[in-house]
């Protein structure tokens, strides 16, 4: 699994996870229960990661729903 792009915006998160989805690319979020350890103020972000294969075609589809990565 590559990182696609990592946010503290789970409003951004959630687009980003059901465009790519909708294009057959699965997903995964990693450091979703930091929460817990930060006191739920949300300064840690998550990442969403896809599989080494779909990396390309991953940050194609969030380019053109003009969807910053970095």
């Amino acid at each position: 699994m590559k990182e696609l792009f990592r946010s503290t915006d789970p409003v951004k998160i959630a687009i980003a996870t059901a465009l790519l989805e909708g294009e057959g690319i699965a997903t995964f979020q990693m450091d979703v229960h930091m929460s817990v350890l930060e006191g739920g103020i949300g300064i840690l972000p998550r990442r969403v990661m896809v599989r080494d294969t779909e990396l390309f075609m991953a940050r194609a589809v969030l380019r053109d729903a003009d969807i910053a990565t970095d």
